[in-house]
């Protein structure tokens, strides 16, 4: 991770996050970060998904039960990744996780499509 000074007046600084192979995007911090750790963490967050997205040329995180990308919003004092929820099914937006949790969620099961029956 990175800060670094902006070229816009007004704008404090970006924070950037480079992955191993020094690829790097970032995003303009909030002046209210450094009361607030979760604007903090969101403001690291949306980075290191904006490097991700651009390098990978993909949604990033994903959420498993909808196929959606998600996005990083506090919720209930935590920052927390939000997916819109089904588009076929009308399924509500949710809470997936806790950033810094997705490794720890069960995977839905999917079906076994070389499997043959009968």
């Amino acid at each position: 991770m990175l800060g670094l000074p902006s070229c816009n007046e007004g704008v404090a600084e970006y924070v950037c996050v480079a992955l191993a192979n020094g690829e790097w995007h970032g995003n303009v911090v909030d002046p209210d970060s450094a009361d607030n750790p979760v604007l903090a963490l969101t403001a690291i967050t949306d980075a290191a998904q904006e490097t991700v997205t651009e390098c990978l040329w993909q949604a990033w995180p994903v959420c498993d039960e909808h196929d959606h990308g998600m996005h990083p919003r506090e919720a209930e004092g935590q920052l927390s990744w939000w997916c819109a929820g089904g588009n076929i099914r009308r399924e509500p937006a949710h809470i997936r996780a806790v950033v810094g949790g997705l490794a720890s969620l069960v995977r839905p099961r999917q079906p076994d499509r070389n499997r043959r029956d009968g």
